[in-house]
């Protein structure tokens, strides 16, 4: 077997306190956090002096996690810009199932989010919509119509 399952997503993050709220917000729940450093850290980064918090945060359901990561050492490289289009190369977003889109848009508009587009239907089976949070993290929603 190749893998046993996805583990985790990372994201880099300047505003640790910021993301984390917005996660929680969504329902995820604060697994743990630590300060990453040391040989292990650079070895595995490819990068020297690695000195970074991280926050593991955990669905409700407890199957997915996403890792934030603040980078105190090297510094982050922040070359474009935060309100990028959902059509760029690489990583782009990361999809929720939830049981109101209205309801966690509006709730998640309190911690700074906009609405990309609209909420829109597809067939009888789902709303789904994108919004960008802190750091210009994209999430999509997505609540399954009965």
């Amino acid at each position: 077997m190749a893998i046993q399952r996805m583990d985790n997503v990372g994201i880099v993050v300047e505003d640790m306190d910021a993301a984390v709220a917005y996660f929680m917000e969504l329902g995820m729940e604060v697994e743990g956090t630590a300060q990453v450093e040391g040989l292990f850290a650079d070895q595995c980064t490819g990068l020297d002096g690695v000195r970074c918090d991280i926050a593991m945060l955990r669905t409700p359901d407890g199957h997915g996690r996403l890792e934030l990561a603040k980078y105190r050492s090297p510094a982050v490289i922040s070359d474009l810009p935060r309100d990028r289009p959902h059509n760029i190369l690489g990583t782009h977003r990361v999809m929720f199932a939830v049981d109101d889109i209205e309801d966690t848009v509006a709730r998640l508009r309190t911690h700074g989010a906009e609405l990309l587009g609209e909420i829109a239907r597809y067939e009888d089976s789902y709303l789904l919509c994108y919004v960008r949070g802190p750091e210009g993290i994209i999430v999509g929603l997505a609540q399954q119509l009965k």
